[in-house]
């Protein structure tokens, strides 16, 4: 159930001129998160900007109540969230989603995951490896100067791809055309994802061509986080021609069995 806090930010690490990890101290929010869900973050005591961000869970320290976030700054909002200082307290609610990752009943996951998208990766790929599931990560950057947390999910993956459209780093191409050769060799049980809504379609395409279940994250605007003010709607799969049916992200998702969503 979530629940409206004021977390102490106990650190906080730049990881790119515009992406920032924050850690909060935020047991009760850390006890009920699963991988996948969110948070909504008020930037500000103000009525500008008045609605919340919402910003997906990075890595749970349940041992500590430590819930770490990263963001990019995008807007107004996000500006004045980067200059929150350590020691001060952020008015977050959470967790948010009631659509989160399923992976126990599998045991060869392949997580992949494009730009700012791999964030709400980490969490699932560290408790799929600690639960020990086989997971193959891979990960696909612009260039190399977008390419962030190798290390970490190197940590908690079993085998690690990371990918460069320009080739800039590591391989070249995009993370799905390596994942394609990993699913030849009847390896993997299921796909988890996160990224661009491009990526996402074409993971769509190939997991309903190989028959492989999948799961996937979207991240659409949730200006309240709450289903009440229906800007994050997605069309579902089924939805008649003359009469579409949708879905609303923050409720229902944001994670999907890839089968039941339209990616447009």
């Amino acid at each position: 159930m979530s629940e409206q806090v004021y977390a102490e930010l106990v650190k906080k690490e730049q990881l790119k001129p515009d992406i920032y990890k924050f850690s909060v101290k935020a047991p009760n929010i850390v006890k009920e998160s699963k991988p996948g869900n969110f948070i909504e973050i008020r930037v500000t005591e103000t009525t500008v900007p008045f609605l919340r961000r919402p910003i997906s869970i990075y890595n749970l320290d349940k041992e500590n109540g430590i819930l770490e976030f990263i963001f990019q700054v995008k807007g107004n909002g996000t500006e004045i969230l980067a200059q929150k200082e350590v020691g001060k307290l952020i008015d977050i609610i959470g967790p948010i989603g009631y659509g989160t990752f399923q992976y126990e009943t599998y045991q060869n996951i392949a997580i992949i995951g494009g730009g700012i998208g791999i964030f709400p990766l980490y969490e699932l790929a560290k408790c799929a490896t600690a639960e020990h599931k086989n997971v193959s990560t891979y990960l696909g950057f612009r260039s190399k100067d977008f390419v962030m947390l190798e290390k970490e999910f190197e940590e908690v993956s079993n085998k690690m791809v990371i990918t460069t459209d320009d080739g800039s780093y590591a391989k070249k191409g995009f993370a799905i055309e390596y994942l394609e050769e990993e699913i030849q060799t009847g390896k993997i049980d299921a796909i988890f994802a996160c990224g661009p809504l491009p990526m996402l379609k074409a993971i769509q395409k190939l997991a309903s061509s190989k028959e492989i279940p999948c799961q996937i994250s979207l991240e659409e605007k949730m200006a309240c986080g709450l289903g009440v003010c229906l800007g994050c709607a997605v069309k579902t799969a089924k939805s008649p021609a003359d009469k579409p049916e949708y879905w609303h992200v923050c409720k229902a998702g944001p994670v999907f069995n890839s089968k039941d969503v339209e990616i447009e």
